[in-house]
């Protein structure tokens, strides 16, 4: 699989520039609009668009109890994670809450380490360290001033690190469309039912509204931007490495803080801009080897001359 690790890479590199545009519809998303009906929107039009592909490329089939366990996980994982993310930016700002978001990519590579037996060597782990330190200087998250809300995000990176390790596991075995089809279905079965036990009861987190004006564009783009970015993470994962590629997440900061200027006006300062350098360099070093190592396995060798 060596010979792919690299475009695995360009599709994480792309999840990382493409995702933070989902964060930015759900964040400009209006309060009205409860966090769990964000994401009956996101799962909901992520199985419209996904579903009817795979039916119509005859890449779908019925997924015996264990894998349909498999898919259930996966769907409460991601479903948790992107609950907990969207909570998050109702009160902080997107670059804020994947600043401290970025403890998952240790947690990957680790998990990748223990549960997929990928190599996690030293080089790695300081490439994740190095971005991870540039993260803590694009935003320095204080827990002392942000308070509980500060743990949604580190939920949010438990929860996704292990629905990569699973994605990981089951991406090699069938089409990318095909999973996270799944995926949408499972989680839209956990999600709907809430949805409707809660219809009417005032819960701000849970009620579902009918959406108007703005919100009609900004969960469309939730619902849309999603499905493009989680198909290119499956991909990403067909192809390389959960270890390889963790490094990469760090990338996701540098179009969230773009985003958090244009869309927020949050203006970042000279430490963001340095974080930034810093994520961007770990994310380059890792790609700049893994070419360097693929050349080296694919270069013909010379046989040596006999007189």
């Amino acid at each position: 699989m060596q010979n792919r690790t690299t475009l695995g890479i360009a599709f994480m590199v792309a999840f990382a520039l493409i995702a933070p545009i989902m964060d930015a519809c759900a964040k400009a998303t209006p309060d009205y609009i409860p966090v769990m009906e964000i994401l009956g929107f996101r799962f909901g039009i992520q199985l419209l668009l996904l579903l009817p592909l795979a039916l119509a490329l005859k890449i779908a089939h019925r997924p015996g109890l264990r894998e349909a366990g498999l898919h259930l996980a996966r769907g409460f994982l991601i479903m948790a994670a992107t609950g907990l993310f969207f909570a998050a930016l109702r009160d902080m700002p997107l670059a804020n809450a994947i600043a401290i978001f970025f403890v998952e990519p240790f947690i990957l590579t680790v998990l990748g380490g223990l549960f997929l037996g990928e190599a996690v060597g030293v080089r790695r782990l300081t490439a994740c360290g190095i971005g991870f330190a540039g993260a803590l200087l694009v935003i320095q998250p204080s827990f002392s001033e942000l308070g509980l809300v500060a743990l949604y995000p580190l939920g949010t990176a438990l929860c996704f690190a292990l629905y990569m390790v699973m994605t990981r596991r089951m991406a090699t075995r069938m089409s990318p469309i095909t999973l996270q089809a799944y995926t949408a279905i499972a989680a839209t079965l956990l999600i709907l039912p809430l949805l409707a036990a809660f219809d009417g009861t005032g819960n701000t987190a849970l009620d579902p509204a009918m959406p108007y004006g703005i919100a009609i564009y900004t969960l469309l783009g939730v619902g849309v931007v999603s499905t493009l970015s989680h198909l290119c993470i499956s991909l990403a994962l067909k192809f390389a490495p959960a270890a390889t590629i963790a490094p990469l997440q760090y990338l996701e900061i540098v179009s969230a803080s773009v985003l958090g200027y244009l869309v927020f006006q949050d203006i970042p300062d000279r430490l963001t801009l340095l974080g930034i350098a810093i994520i961007v360099g770990s994310g380059l070093y890792v790609f700049m080897r893994e070419r360097r190592l693929e050349r080296s396995l694919t270069q013909p060798t010379t046989a040596p001359h006999t007189p």
